[in-house]
């Protein structure tokens, strides 16, 4: 069971990357995740997301040279935001939440 703090900062992981990519998620993370197994998974989860996101996005870009990318690019912008919400949410309700297409960099 989760208490109302760890969903909260495992929400504020999710809600803070839509203004600050790494900062905000990254200090949140640092501080509580001795705390809480909670804010811990949601924590590695969303930097596994975004390092994966971020791969994503640099190879749409280069292939976007050969017209594929134009359509790629959109759609891996699209994915990371409705992603973002969606862990935000399950967070919030105290849900761990395993966001597709990742590559588990960190475990």
């Amino acid at each position: 069971m989760t208490n109302n703090d760890e969903r909260l900062f495992g929400m504020l992981i999710y809600l803070l990357s839509f203004f600050t990519a790494i900062i905000g998620p990254l200090i949140i993370w640092m501080i509580k995740r001795e705390e809480s197994a909670f804010i811990d998974y949601h924590g590695k989860e969303y930097f596994n997301f975004f390092i994966s996101f971020t791969i994503y996005a640099i190879v749409s870009g280069i292939l976007v040279v050969v017209l594929i990318g134009v359509l790629l690019l959109p759609i891996v912008g699209i994915l990371a935001f409705i992603f973002t919400l969606i862990a935000l949410f399950k967070a919030f309700n105290g849900e761990e939440y395993k966001i597709p297409l990742v590559i588990r960099f960190i475990k």
